[in-house]
């Protein structure tokens, strides 16, 4: 069954929904905390600071939902050891519902997988947000916190599920191109969409001096050329031989690992998000998909 019939264009360029989407605003129940979680350059440690501070959030009691947002490359699977039979290009092909798709995943965490060799999904239709928009409304009541494993660098899709987040957390490591290539990545969302708050998480270093050290040369950058932009520093992971040997055997290091050093920095960086609280007045799951599709 075709779940995108009657998505169709008007002759005014307005999406007409048929019966398939309704358009309508619920009522809003419980607030959805969207974090986008990016980098300028691949291989920073993203995907697996993602996993860990989903799982510290679930420990906090939060219900957290994993969204891989690398719709082309997604590696959240792999790094948990899960095989899913079905990700979402069988929800948008209509294949499959999305509760079909959802797999659990440690703990109380629910991930939504994406596919890997997919051309299609890395370039989305508005149709096929709009069915999005539909699938996750009913996500509404049951998702303290959503967070988007975003692809690296400033492709489309990249910049969309930045746009849609209440927050955008930007990854780096002491890599001086990984510094570059998130500054380039935070001067696009600021000068062409506006944005001006990021918090910074710093990766794979020796100390803490050593991350406030790195924040604070990305900051000096941003402030001298990006005049009103905001760069919060939101932690320091150290380098800690056990982030390997959990990636090796494909489980969290929170839950291989907790009270390794990297353990207890995705505690402390977890509470310091929870302690802080963006405008969620309008954060419901649609609200999401409904900024993302600007419509």
């Amino acid at each position: 069954m075709d779940q995108a019939v009657g998505l169709r264009r008007k002759g005014n360029g307005e999406i007409d929904t048929g019966q398939a989407v309704s358009t309508a605003m619920p009522v809003l129940q419980k607030p959805v905390r969207v974090m986008a979680v990016s980098s300028g350059k691949g291989g920073v440690g993203k995907s697996n600071i993602v996993v860990n501070l989903s799982l510290a959030f679930d420990r906090m009691g939060l219900q957290t939902l994993i969204m891989d947002a690398d719709l082309g490359l997604a590696n959240i699977d792999v790094l948990l050891g899960l095989a899913p039979r079905y990700n979402l290009s069988h929800v948008l092909s209509g294949q499959k519902k999305l509760e079909e798709v959802l797999v659990n995943g440690p703990g109380r965490i629910k991930i939504m997988p994406a596919s890997s060799g997919v051309q299609e999904l890395t370039r989305l239709t508005d149709e096929q947000k709009l069915l999005f928009l539909e699938l996750l409304e009913g996500l509404e009541t049951e998702v303290d916190i959503l967070l988007l494993d975003t692809g690296a660098g400033i492709s489309d899709t990249v910049l969309y599920f930045n746009l849609a987040a209440h927050e955008r957390i930007i990854v780096v490591t002491p890599e001086p191109t990984s510094l570059t290539d998130a500054y380039a990545l935070i001067k696009v969302l600021y000068a062409k969409h506006g944005e001006r708050y990021f918090r910074i998480l710093v990766n794979q270093t020796s100390n803490e001096s050593m991350g406030k050290s790195i924040f604070a040369k990305l900051s000096k950058v941003a402030d001298h050329f990006l005049d009103g932009l905001s760069l919060d520093y939101l932690g320091t992971i150290p380098h800690d031989t056990s982030v390997t040997k959990s990636v090796l055997q494909q489980r969290p290091l929170l839950e291989l690992f907790p009270s390794s050093p990297a353990s207890k920095a995705f505690i402390n960086i977890a509470e310091t998000i929870s302690r802080t609280r963006p405008n969620v007045n309008q954060g419901t799951i649609r609200f999401f998909w409904k900024r993302l599709l600007n419509v």
